[in-house]
C-alpha cells in the first residue's frame, strides 16, 4: 500500500522534541510518509528557545511547490508560521496548488517554555486567511484565547469557545484542554454536526515538549490515510497518550515524548517468526 503522504509546513526544533522533527517522527511511526517545507530554524532545547531565524517566504513556497508537483500530498499540516509574510506565502501556495488537499492547522504561538514564537501582527493573517482554509484546527487554551480575544475560564467554557472558533470558518475545531487544572484532561471536538467531548487521564510528566505538534501530525496522518475526522482525532490522541506514558526523561526541562513507541525500541533485535 502507498503510505499517506503528509506535507508538514513548520519550523525546526534543534532539540528534536517539537516542530518538524516531532512531525516527521510521528508520521513515520504511524506508517505515513513525511515531507516538509521548513519555515524557520530555532536554537531550542528542553529549557527554552534561544534563537529563531526565519526562512524567506518565497523559498517556503518553492519547497511546497517541489513536493506538490512531484510526490503528491494526501494531507497538509501547518505548525509554526512566525509572521504575516510567511502566512501569506503559505496561503498563496495552497491556493495555487492544493485547494483540494485537507489541511490541519496547529496555530503554534508559544513554546512549552513560554517563549513566544509568532509575531503579534501575524494573528490577524492566521485568523482571517489560513484558518478558513483548514479542515481542522487544533488550538490549546492559550492559543484559543488569543484567537478569540477573551479568556476561557474552565472546562465548562470550552464548548462555547470551540463553537466560536468554528465560526471563524474552518471545517472543525479540536480545542485542547490540557492547560486547564484538573486530574482529567478534556478536549472538545466541534464540527457543524455538533460537539464531542474526549477525555483522557492526565499523566504527571515533564516529558511533554511538542505534544501539540505531535497530536496535529498524528491526526493529519490519519486523515491522509482516509480515516474520518473523529476516528483520526481519537487515534491521534491515543498515540500521544502512549507517547507520554512511555517517555524517558531527556534534558533538564520539558523533555520530548516517546514518538517511537510504535516501533522497536533502541537496542533490541526483532525476533524471527
Amino acid at each position: 500500500m502507498t503510505p499517506a503522504r503528509i506535507l508538514i509546513i513548520a519550523g525546526s526544533d534543534a532539540g528534536g522534541g517539537a516542530g518538524i522533527q516531532a512531525d516527521i517522527k510521528t508520521v513515520t511511526a504511524l506508517g505515513g510518509y513525511a515531507m516538509t517545507a521548513i519555515t524557520a530554524l530555532t536554537a531550542q532545547n528542553t529549557l527554552g528557545v534561544q534563537g529563531v531565524r526565519g526562512v524567506e517566504p518565497a523559498f517556503i513556497r518553492e519547497q511546497m511547490r517541489s513536493v506538490l508537483d512531484d510526490l503528491g500530498v494526501d494531507c497538509i499540516k501547518t505548525g509554526m508560521l512566525h509572521d504575516a509574510a510567511v502566512i501569506d506565502a503559505v496561503v498563496g501556495e495552497l491556493d495555487a496548488g492544493a485547494t483540494d488537499v485537507p489541511l490541519v492547522v496547529d496555530p503554534v504561538m508559544v513554546a512549552q517554555s513560554g517563549d513566544r514564537l509568532v509575531a503579534e501582527e501575524a494573528m490577524a493573517h492566521l485568523r482571517d486567511s489560513l484558518i478558513p482554509c483548514a479542515r481542522l484546527i487544533t488550538p490549546n487554551i492559550p492559543e484559543a484565547e488569543a484567537l478569540l480575544g477573551r479568556p476561557i475560564e474552565g472546562v465548562e467554557a470550552m464548548p462555547a469557545a470551540a463553537e466560536a472558533l468554528l465560526a471563524l470558518g474552518c471545517g472543525a475545531v479540536l480545542l485542547k484542554g490540557g492547560h486547564l487544572a484538573g486530574a482529567g484532561l478534556e478536549d472538545v471536538l466541534a464540527t457543524p454536526q455538533g460537539l464531542t467531548h474526549l477525555r483522557h487521564v492526565r499523566i504527571a510528566t515533564t516529558s511533554d515538549h511538542g505534544t501539540g505538534c505531535t497530536l496535529a501530525s498524528a491526526i493529519a496522518e490519519g486523515i491522509g490515510r482516509g480515516l474520518d475526522l473523529e476516528a483520526a482525532v481519537r487515534r491521534g490522541r491515543d498515540y500521544l497518550q502512549q507517547a507520554l506514558e512511555t517517555a524517558v526523561a531527556l534534558g533538564h526541562g520539558h523533555g520530548p515524548v516517546n514518538h517511537g513507541h510504535t516501533v522497536m525500541p533502541f537496542g533490541l533485535t526483532p525476533t524471527t517468526q
